[in-house]
């Protein structure tokens, strides 16, 4: 095992790819046990040093330990989440405790944490560069967060509270996942699945062939509440049991029911922060982030849910008309109404524009070429190198001179062994001081339609994919020294922000004119179309931004609860919730209901998922930013990734948008796009 474990040393691929062709289950566990007894001796080796603390000999060799574990666990997890099997789920569910307890011997060790505690109060008499000084404040911070000034008996609690927590959001993940799988509404006729394109429902029967449900139809779940196909879906009945068994995730009984898990969860993430010296974990949250307070985002959220929700209403009151008198509007009702009003007020058709948007010709027509018109990168597929899953792909990524920018891989479909959602992350991730390239991934759930046909996705989407593509060129164009700011390792709520703003570019005029191809006449998108989706871009913004902040202040009511409180019933807590923001609607459910709230019970967002409308403000000013200076520029594109994406976490985030703006950014652009003003 010792010659042959793949992951005991780096890859020899281009841009250290990882060599998954070699890579088997048996090598895992080995790696990790590897990987914890590497790391925690070289965090040994520093403290052990009778030597004054200073930077050399304390955050260089701490920034250079752990590779190994970095490895496989980059590996590992990538895998569990894409491509999950019995073997990853239950290793999984071994590890993360393990992970959990590791991290702690490293985070709250005394001697570790005085060494960094001289360094840090020294650090003005140190003559550090910029990058060094910055990581010498980030350590101090996050070491002290997380509990490096306990007493010894609390640091023991402490280690209880995360190795149970670590397996509580693992057990919630995979849970959710079996419990999606199971809830698949199977149709027995294709006249049930009236209004949906040939490529639906194409993919719909290849579904259910993959179950062995030959000539039946498989609606797959997708993460949130609601579903793409109910803006199109003709028959309200059918629309209903697919947002019946959408909200039905977690709450059904038996091994996948995840209220316990969250009343656990949660219960024990309030006691962990009260340990740490904070009310609430929303509090211990935030304090690590650019928001800092609890109450920060209050008061932003309180700004925006009244208006979202009139505006809502309002929009409820145009769909209530077009029912027959005594139907009330519900839930499964509304995409299906707007798509209709939308005809209506607009001459649009977003359901219908699905021909517009074939998958191939949105990533190498739309996406890359707005990075190449935008940053000079270019791409070259690489089916010489061999991903983690024969649907994911490889693509070369340079520069504008030629030179080596990094790896890009897209795992575009959905598959029973993907978790919901989409998602970017690193398999390598680049470092000067390690010497190491940049490896990323796009993770989204596009359902696959039958061999030979084309894959044309939604408006939502083709969003969706320029949205996680923001994410992979943060990760790609980052240049950092430090592992600790590689790529997107920046506050969870700035991290949003440049994947929000490469959406701008869907609907650019020089970009959409190039990818949006009608697949079977060859035709561009008509002008007048393109026109009219702009007028219509603020229409059911009162939904869509009500939805959000419902699942945002859920997100924050269950992380103010304090150790003293006592949560019995996860429907009455929501409903109770929901009630005092204001957005009590059943025709609007939150996008998330608490058991199959993925971001913040198992995805790192918990008391986080605001960070989304957080970083909206930047991303709305810059956009307006980009628009008064000339739009799709290089000179542009150069100052956004110089300033911006290409500092990774190796400055302050609002620092770093100051240079590029010229000052903070301002809220007005975020209210005028969602329809808020006063």
């Amino acid at each position: 095992m010792a010659d042959t474990n793949p992951f005991f040393s780096p890859s020899t691929l281009p841009y250290q790819l990882p060599p998954f062709a070699d890579i088997r289950d048996e090598h895992y566990r080995p790696a990790f046990d590897r990987g914890f007894e590497e790391q925690l001796a070289e965090v040994a080796a520093i403290t052990a040093s009778t030597d004054e603390p200073t930077f050399e000999n304390t955050f260089v060799p701490l920034e250079k330990s752990g590779q190994t574990l970095q490895r496989v666990a980059e590996v590992f997890f990538n895998k569990s989440s894409s491509d999950s099997s019995d073997f990853t789920n239950a290793l999984e569910e071994e590890i993360a405790p393990l992970l959990a307890a590791h991290q702690d011997a490293i985070r709250l060790d005394p001697a570790l944490y005085g060494r960094i505690k001289a360094i840090y109060d020294d650090r003005d008499a140190l003559g550090l560069d910029p990058e060094s000084r910055y990581l010498v404040e980030r350590y101090y911070e996050e070491f002290t967060l997380a509990g490096a000034g306990l007493s010894d008996a609390d640091k023991e609690r402490l280690r209880e509270y995360n190795q149970q927590l670590s397996t509580l959001t693992t057990r919630f993940e995979k849970n959710l996942l079996a419990d999606t799988n199971d809830l698949a509404v199977v149709f027995d006729d294709v006249a049930d699945l009236d209004g949906l394109g040939d490529g639906a429902i194409s993919a719909a029967a290849e579904a259910a062939k993959e179950r062995g449900l030959d000539g039946k139809y498989v609606v797959t779940l997708v993460l949130p509440t609601g579903h793409p196909f109910l803006a199109s879906l003709t028959t309200r009945g059918v629309r209903e049991r697919i947002m019946t068994a959408s909200r039905s995730r977690g709450i059904r009984g038996g091994d996948n029911d995840n209220r316990q898990l969250v009343l656990d969860i949660t219960r024990l993430r309030a006691e962990r922060a009260r340990l740490l010296g904070f009310e609430t974990h929303a509090g211990y949250v935030t304090a690590g982030q650019t928001a800092k307070t609890p109450e920060a985002v209050a008061a932003m959220l309180g700004r925006l849910a009244p208006p979202a929700a009139r505006n809502a209403r309002a929009e409820q009151a145009d769909l209530q008309q077009q029912l027959p008198d005594g139907t009330e509007l519900a839930a499964w009702d509304w995409a299906y109404l707007t798509e209709k009003v939308r005809q209506a007020k607009y001459d649009i058709d977003v359901a219908a524009m699905r021909p517009y948007f074939e998958a191939e010709r949105v990533l190498r027509d739309g996406v890359f070429y707005a990075a190449t018109r935008l940053y000079g990168i270019t791409f070259e597929e690489r089916p010489d190198l061999v991903a983690y899953h024969p649907e994911a792909r490889v693509f070369e990524v340079r520069n504008e001179d030629g030179s080596e920018l990094g790896l890009y891989i897209l795992d575009l479909y959905t598959r029973d062994s993907k978790r919901g959602g989409a998602w970017m992350n690193p398999l390598i991730s680049q470092s000067a001081l390690l010497d190491y390239p940049t490896v990323v991934v796009n993770n989204l759930n596009v359902p696959k339609p039958a061999a030979g046909e084309p894959t044309l996705l939604s408006y939502d989407e083709t969003n969706t994919l320029f949205h996680e593509f923001g994410h992979a060129l943060h990760g790609l164009f980052a240049r950092v020294t430090y592992p600790k700011f590689a790529g997107t390792n920046v506050y969870r709520d700035f991290v949003e922000f440049p994947s929000q703003v490469n959406e701008m570019w869907m609907l650019w005029p020089e970009i959409l004119e190039n990818y949006a191809v009608h697949n079977e006449t060859g035709e561009r998108m008509p002008q007048e179309l393109v026109d009219k989706l702009h007028e219509s871009e603020a229409f059911n913004e009162g939904f869509q931004t009500s939805e959000y902040l419902a699942a945002t202040l859920l997100d924050q009511a269950w992380h103010a609860i304090t150790a003293d409180n006592t949560v019995t019933d996860v429907a009455a807590f929501e409903a109770q919730a929901l009630a005092d923001a204001g957005l009590d609607n059943p025709a609007v459910p939150p996008r998330y209901a608490s058991t199959y709230f993925a971001h913040t019970f198992s995805g790192g967002y918990d008391a986080g998922y605001y960070s989304y409308i957080w970083s909206e403000v930047l991303d709305a000013d810059t956009v307006a930013w980009f628009t008064e200076n000339g739009g799709l520029t290089r000179d542009n594109g150069d100052r956004f990734r110089q300033r911006l994406l290409g500092v990774g976490g190796s400055k302050d985030p609002l620092e770093a948008y100051r240079d590029f703006r010229g000052r903070d950014a301002v809220i007005e652009p975020l209210l005028e796009r969602r329809g808020l003003a006063d």
